[in-house]
């Protein structure tokens, strides 16, 4: 196959995944607003698009660490093909369509570099990958930072209810406790975790593309991704967040815990700190375990809410799952690739097969933003003690 053409399949390829991307991450800013009541999930999907795209021009250090780090590049390295990286892609898609149709919050970012590093090692040898930059930028954040991040979530809302808890000063009894003000502050953090979001995965795809354009020799080695690539990436991962990603959005609103505003407004302050920190430091970090960590540590923060703990073992079971099946897929890829030409066009024919099959499935039990959150739930959620008692003739008092 052409050069040129490969490149542009994989560069096609690229922005497909980050706008798969885009939908699988929603959850991570506008699950626990949506599930609280704060924002409606038409208006937070939209905002979280706008935001994910202005984040995706604020830093590039992210997309330095896929381009020039994980894989040996360059004269000093092994020369990448763009066939490997398509077979890379290739794994982390379908591991992305999979997890979705499961409504399981696993890491697209584990999902590509498992990918990438699966087709490297098959098509070219495991000298190929840097496994010092992978420890150091991709596996000891995954650690750390849900660790981080649910301990913050947690300190977070105990305070929030210290503070703004309120007793009768002469029985002790507990008062209405006013904590509504905490949805306002909801659509702020929710509104900075799509923001830091944009800063961090859209980057992921900006590094794939310019790693294929080193590899074809249209960029020299070492080099940052160009402006088209920023624009395409950033403009691809809002269409993704704005499509919604309905089915993940239920599970980490609703399903690892009952989330009020006070817990939400801590865990989307401690995931956007998280990420932030992470994307400045250049760490290729995954927001999807972040927002998991911090949901579970707020839920842990609030006296009297139990935690999931089956739903948190699954996705935790998918966050252990996602970089070995993404390398199985992506080093398999990278076998039937090796054949040349019809090896691409086969590998290509399933990846698409595959993707048709996972949304027709999808179908048989659609969840949209008609009933993300159950309605029972939503109400429950941001249920306030009326003021007004009703007499028994109908009347106010």
């Amino acid at each position: 196959m052409d050069i040129t053409a490969m490149i542009a399949l994989v560069i096609a390829l690229a922005l497909f995944f980050d706008f798969t991307n885009g939908f699988h991450d929603t959850a991570n800013a506008m699950a626990t607003p949506i599930a609280t009541g704060a924002i409606s999930p038409r208006k937070a999907v939209a905002l979280a698009a706008v935001l994910n795209l202005v984040g995706a021009f604020l830093s590039t250090e992210v997309a330095k660490t896929i381009s020039s780090g994980i894989i040996r590049e360059g004269t000093a390295g092994v020369h990448i093909t763009p066939e490997v990286i398509f077979a890379g892609l290739i794994g982390a898609v379908v591991w992305n369509m999979f997890t979705w149709l499961r409504g399981l919050p696993s890491s697209s970012s584990h999902a590509l570099f498992g990918g990438l590093i699966g087709a490297a090692v098959v098509g070219i040898g495991l000298f190929s990958v840097n496994f010092v930059t992978v420890l150091s930028k991709v596996i000891i954040p995954a650690v750390a930072a849900p660790l981080i991040a649910g301990t913050s979530a947690w300190v977070c809302t105990r305070l929030a209810y210290a503070i703004t808890s309120r007793r009768d000063e002469v029985t002790g009894a507990k008062l209405h406790q006013g904590r509504a003000g905490f949805r306002v502050g909801q659509i702020f953090t929710s509104s900075l975790v799509a923001l830091s979001h944009g800063t961090n995965d859209a980057q992921k795809t900006m590094g794939i593309i310019t790693l294929v354009l080193i590899a074809g020799g249209l960029q020299a080695p070492g080099s940052g991704p160009q402006w088209w690539v920023i624009f395409a990436c950033a403009a691809a991962i809002a269409l993704g967040t704005y499509a919604g990603g309905w089915r993940i959005i239920r599970t980490v609103g609703t399903g690892l815990t009952e989330v009020r505003p006070a817990q939400g407004f801590a865990s989307e302050s401690s995931t956007a700190a998280a990420i932030l920190a992470s994307s400045h430091l250049g760490f290729a970090l995954s927001t999807t375990q972040v927002t998991s960590g911090s949901v579970i540590g707020s839920g842990l923060g609030r006296s009297g809410t139990s935690i999931r703990w089956g739903t948190a073992g699954r996705i935790v079971l998918g966050w252990l799952l996602t970089l070995p099946a993404a390398a199985a897929v992506g080093g398999a890829a990278a076998l039937v690739v090796g054949f040349g030409p019809i090896g691409v066009i086969v590998v290509a024919a399933c990846g698409i097969a595959a993707i048709v099959w996972m949304f027709v499935l999808s179908r048989r039990e659609r969840v949209s933003h008609h009933n993300v959150v159950e309605v029972e739930e939503a109400g429950d959620a941001v249920s306030f003690p009326d003021r007004r008692v009703r007499t028994s003739n109908g009347g106010n008092r």
